[in-house]
């Protein structure tokens, strides 16, 4: 663990930082609301997000080609605050469970950003995501997935799920498969939920840091068109392990 981790939380930056997170969103909802009603789009999630990631305290850099209209990206997962800084500077809508879209209050905001809803457990239902997925990648806003299908600590990868893979193995026309790299290093033991946390301690901790957080978020080439859902997800998992040289890479599934 790094020094870092080892300070404790402030209280006050936890108080203030939620105060402004409570005050941006009621700034927000009301020009957003309005810009869906007489032009029918909205550029207000998107700077929610921003906003809000950079409230928290997280300052990003930004290494790649920016995505492109219809990209299908596959990344790691950290932390609820990747969907923040992800949103925020790259556009992307998200790939996400379905337990989040009932969720008060964050099922709303996750709904105006095009969220797109799955039932990881639902097999049978599996054919039918991969439509829905194939069918919004037709927008021109990018979709990001996690296929490690839960947050991790932030220094290992864990094996990609690749069942939602199988709607981009090959990519519908138009569309391609970008991996990206989420790197917070040395503040993963800040930001990384991992397994058996609570969620409102990490949302604590994260709100509580002191100073500012500077992380990296790297946008990798595109794979190569494949039929092979496996392959695909062995090749993002290797490009994402490569860019982030200070995680270990367990073989991919």
């Amino acid at each position: 663990m790094t020094a870092t981790a080892e300070r404790p939380p402030s209280k006050l930056l936890f108080g203030l930082r939620l105060a402004g997170l409570i005050a941006l969103l009621i700034a927000c909802v009301p020009p957003h609301l309005l810009s869906k009603w007489v032009l029918r789009r909205s550029k207000w999630p998107r700077r929610f997000l921003r906003w809000g990631a950079l409230i928290v305290g997280v300052r990003p850099r930004v290494v790649g080609s920016p995505l492109e209209p219809h990209s299908f990206v596959i990344a790691n997962h950290v932390s609820w605050l990747d969907i923040m800084i992800l949103g925020g500077w790259t556009g992307t809508a998200f790939i996400a469970k379905a337990e989040v879209e009932t969720t008060p209050l964050i099922g709303w905001i996750a709904d105006q950003n095009r969220t797109l809803y799955v039932e990881r457990s639902a097999r049978g239902e599996v054919h039918e995501q991969v439509e829905r997925i194939a069918e919004a990648l037709g927008h021109h806003q990018p979709l990001t997935v996690f296929p490690e299908g839960t947050t991790g600590n932030g220094r290992h990868l864990l094996p990609f799920r690749s069942t939602l893979l199988e709607a981009v193995a090959p990519p519908p026309p138009g569309a391609s498969v970008r991996p990206l790299a989420i790197n917070y290093g040395e503040f993963a033991d800040v930001v990384g939920w991992h397994s058996g946390e609570g969620g409102i301690a990490n949302f604590k901790r994260v709100l509580g840091h002191r100073g500012t957080m500077a992380m990296t978020i790297h946008l990798l080439g595109p794979l190569p068109p494949a039929d092979d859902r496996k392959l695909l997800a062995r090749q993002a998992h290797a490009a994402i392990a490569s860019a982030l040289s200070s995680l270990a890479a367990p073989e991919a599934v």
